[in-house]
């Protein structure tokens, strides 16, 4: 399994968010075309204001976190801590591991027993560590997350993801802005499996055209697609931000006059 991919980074256009001073606009590149745990759904209930039925914003925003919102340490950190090139790294990983943990079937000490198909020890916690240290927004991610919380819409991550979220979470604090309500190891599933996705629409409890889903892999907005949930392929912040904007999203921030 591969990870996590890779992102593209916007190379001109920037989020006007990066200037120093008051900004009008989160991006002012666009040209706009006229116009599970008990815990973990309880972290869903308490860090969104807006899922009373009848003040419910709409559409629910689904994003995917890996690539998205964070980067991920996969592709470069993970293999240098073990002192290898990537390409060895995914030769010599037991094939599977990884996924059964992503889907909660294994804990952390039964990975590091598979981790590599030959068995060898490593040190867990020193792993666990450079992810750690791995982990950063995506340029631009946090102050779109903050526009869209500050314009009261209701987001959840829906993510690939096994228990270290809470590695992500203790350094990042994605709660200030989303709900960490749909990870694969607390639904057994992971994308892009529909049922992942028709399972996320029943849980709130909404038609999927009012979710808009958040992806950098194709494939999985594919199915989103498929199961009626508008999808959006994430390329990056800039593009996203017109896109979104494209869909009807209010992404002013609170200097917007």
């Amino acid at each position: 399994m591969v990870l996590m991919g890779g992102v593209g980074v916007p190379s001109i256009s920037i989020c006007c968010l990066f200037q120093t001073r008051p900004t009008r606009h989160l991006c002012l590149k666009f040209r706009l075309k006229p116009s599970l745990s008990h815990s973990i759904t309880s972290m869903a209930l308490t860090n969104n204001n807006n899922t009373n039925t009848n003040e419910r914003k709409l559409p629910i925003l689904l994003f995917d976190i890996m690539d998205t919102l964070v980067r991920d340490p996969f592709y470069q950190d993970v293999p240098a801590f073990f002192g290898m090139s990537l390409k060895e790294l995914i030769d010599c990983k037991h094939p599977t591991a990884w996924i059964e943990f992503e889907k909660g079937l294994i804990d952390e000490m039964e990975l590091a027993r598979k981790f590599f198909k030959d068995g060898r020890d490593f040190d867990l916690e020193g792993l666990k560590s450079c992810m750690r240290s791995g982990y950063s927004y995506i340029e631009g991610s946090e102050q779109l997350l903050l526009s869209l919380k500050q314009n009261n819409y209701e987001m959840h991550a829906f993510t690939n993801y096994p228990i270290w979220y809470q590695l992500i979470e203790d350094k990042l604090k994605l709660s200030k802005y989303l709900s960490w309500t749909f990870c694969s190891w607390a639904f057994g599933k992971r994308k892009p499996d529909t049922e992942f996705y028709k399972e996320v629409v029943r849980h709130l409890k909404v038609d999927p055209t009012n979710c808009i889903f958040v992806d950098d892999r194709q494939k999985n907005v594919e199915a989103a697609i498929e199961v009626g949930i508008r999808g959006v392929h994430f390329q990056n912040v800039n593009s996203l931000c017109e896109k979104l904007s494209l869909m009807g999203i209010d992404i002013s921030t609170d200097e917007d006059i």
